[in-house]
């Protein structure tokens, strides 16, 4: 059994035997729930759950009870989380036969008027969503069959009761995806989240349970890890990057895995880092082979904000990056913004792609004295971003945070049936 003393900071309190482990905990005294009050069927649970969206934006928060003998702590959880009313307080002899089940999820009071913490919003797309993505995924793993494996071992009225433990340390990323996988999956599932997006997780810590069909939870299971695992790798990445670049200011690039574009730049979100373009769709960069194509650095900005300006409403808010390589092509890109008879009113930003410190320096401070955005890009490492950004530039873009994920180790684990 869990047993939180009153003399724990407000701040944080440690779980003993279930390795339960949580940041933010905040202690609280409250009328603890006898044993009885437990004993209800499948229906008085279902009557008494109040289920809460998980997929806003915004998504509301409440507190999750864990019992002890004299207090009760509170932590902050989301999701689809069940609430419980609150009992009288007697029998104070029921603690020592407590399954996983019953130390957390069964716990969960409903705190509307409790504080919330908004997470970050997932990146806009014009025509890619979280739930198409999610379909995709739930889809290919069952086809038009279903989970042969789980059809054929489990029950269709079993329940079960599951963790996700992490098994490195990182930063969690995907908590809503994973809310919209369960979802989709089965709207009866709940999850209840000791950490949330953004969150540091060590080893072996325990952050969500969860409980429902046993079935649904299986089903579930590949594609909750699958995204949690990617966009946790990315987003930890992304949080030694972004810590390491200051004050430059990290970004990824398009080099996502196909169809996960919102997801993987959702992940540098949460990490720290700031989005660059979403696509082909949103920014002008003019790179070397463009500039090849059009013949000229000149001819590609004269003919790119040309196609913008007429382009009318459509193009509203569309900049340009231009692309450099060299000294010689900064200072012909300084030269054109000097230019009073170029127009290079979108002009946002200059890339600076494989320049050396000592150049990279120079054309930061040239072109930051004309007012425009510097991006550093090429050779970016932990070891060398540090120098990158003290080199005065504004971004550095890594197609590393996105194309090189090593994925974050978490699991998830059946405790026990109900």
């Amino acid at each position: 059994m869990l047993h939180i003393p009153k003399s724990l900071p407000l701040s944080r309190a440690c779980m003993s035997s279930s390795s339960v482990r949580a940041s933010r905990i905040d202690v609280v005294v409250a009328a603890r729930p006898p044993r009885s009050s437990f004993a209800s069927s499948r229906r008085q649970r279902r009557r008494r759950r109040v289920v809460a969206s998980s997929s806003s934006n915004k998504s509301s928060n409440s507190l999750l009870l864990l019992r002890g003998k004299k207090t009760t702590a509170a932590m902050r959880f989301s999701g689809r989380a069940a609430a419980l009313a609150t009992p009288d307080d007697d029998d104070d002899d029921d603690d020592d036969v407590l399954l996983p089940y019953e130390k957390c999820s069964r716990l969960l009071l409903s705190t509307a008027s409790s504080p919330t913490r908004g997470g970050v919003a997932m990146p806009r797309h014009p025509t890619q969503n979280v739930r198409d993505v999610v379909a995709i995924a739930l889809e290919e793993d069952v086809a038009d069959v279903g989970d042969v494996s789980s059809l054929s071992t489990i029950p269709e009225d079993a329940r079960a009761t599951a963790t996700l433990l992490a098994k490195a340390d990182g930063i969690l990323a995907g908590e809503r995806v994973a809310n919209e996988v369960l979802s989709m999956v089965d709207g009866d599932i709940e999850a209840c989240w000791l950490k949330r997006d953004g969150d540091d997780i060590e080893k072996g810590e325990i952050f969500c349970y969860m409980r429902g069909s046993a079935r649904g939870i299986l089903r579930a299971e590949r594609v909750v890890l699958n995204f949690m695992q990617r966009m946790s790798g990315i987003a930890t990445l992304t949080k030694k990057m972004s810590e390491r670049a200051k004050p430059a200011r990290i970004l990824e690039t398009r080099k996502t895995a196909p169809g996960l574009r919102v997801i993987d730049k959702w992940a540098v979100l949460i990490g720290g880092g700031e989005n660059h373009r979403m696509g082909l769709f949103d920014m002008v960069m003019i790179k070397d082979n463009h500039v090849a194509a059009a013949r000229g650095i000149k001819n590609a900005l004269e003919s790119s904000t040309k196609f913008l300006i007429e382009g009318g409403e459509k193009y509203t808010g569309v900049m340009i990056e231009l692309e450099t390589r060299t000294m010689e092509e900064v200072k012909e890109v300084c030269g054109l913004l000097e230019d009073a008879d170029t127009d290079t009113s979108r002009v946002q930003r200059v890339m600076l792609d494989n320049m050396s410190m000592e150049d990279m320096r120079e054309a930061a401070g040239m072109l930051n004295r004309l007012g425009v955005e510097t991006e550093a890009s090429g050779n970016v490492t932990l070891d060398t971003i540090g120098g990158i950004g003290a080199t005065g530039v504004t971004f550095i873009s890594s197609g590393q945070l996105t194309h090189s994920v090593v994925a974050l180790d978490i699991s998830l684990n059946i405790e026990n049936n109900e």
